[in-house]
């Protein structure tokens, strides 16, 4: 029972990430909202979602896929969680030092929403944040890893990390796509200048603190 409730936690935390990232301006939801009010159609704004939460999930899936390799490594997998915790909350501390935004995003035209937004989730550890929640799921799956075939261990990290990588872009499409359609129908490209909020110091800190907990969780 403790196993299952953790399990579902774990998923909770995957669908909220998602949230998270959709409201965060810096994920895309703007360009969005931009989009639609240039060429003056509902449509545009649906076509510009749906480009961004593609390269949202490629983007998921390009960090996600390698750890599901690594977890064939049945006997090391507390040492590839710990590792990952390390790497995020190292990425965290760096964002906290570092508060400028990569220039190369700046330098991709509008036309090209699905590359922003994989360029941006890869700029920013979107994924990164995933991997120690991702892990801690595998854990959760009840496997004799001494016994099981290596093939069949990558088989369901994999469909595990594809799960994950969906179900996030899903909430983050879905709060994103809320926000942007509020924005668009009903309070305009001025709120929007007036209004931008800045979640850089609360996405460095939320990397820090997602992987000092999935270290505390395996110790």
């Amino acid at each position: 029972m403790e196993g299952v409730s953790t399990a579902a936690a774990l998923w909770w935390a995957v669908a909220l990430s998602g949230v998270y990232h959709g409201v965060n301006p810096g994920m895309g939801w703007p360009l969005a909202v931009s989009a639609a009010l240039m060429e003056k159609g509902r449509g545009r704004l649906l076509k510009a979602l749906a480009a961004l939460a593609v390269g949202h999930l490629i983007a998921m899936a390009a960090i996600l896929f390698p750890f599901s390799a690594l977890m064939v490594l049945a006997e090391w997998q507390h040492e590839i969680q710990v590792g990952a915790s390390l790497l995020v909350i190292a990425l965290g501390l760096y964002l906290l030092v570092n508060r400028r935004h990569p220039r190369f995003l700046a330098r991709v035209p509008p036309s090209r929403l699905a590359l922003w937004s994989f360029l941006a989730a890869m700029a920013h550890g979107a994924g990164l944040m995933l991997v120690p929640i991702y892990l801690g799921i595998c854990r959760t799956v009840e496997t004799d890893a001494g016994h099981a075939a290596a093939d069949t261990l990558m088989r369901g990290d994999a469909t595990i990390a594809t799960a994950v990588a969906v179900l996030h872009t899903l909430a983050m499409t879905l709060s994103g796509g809320l926000l942007a359609a509020g924005v668009y129908g009903w309070l305009g490209l001025k709120f929007l200048s007036r209004s931008w909020f800045n979640l850089d110091i609360v996405w460095a800190l939320s990397l820090v603190l997602v992987g000092g907990l999935s270290l505390w969780a395996v110790h």
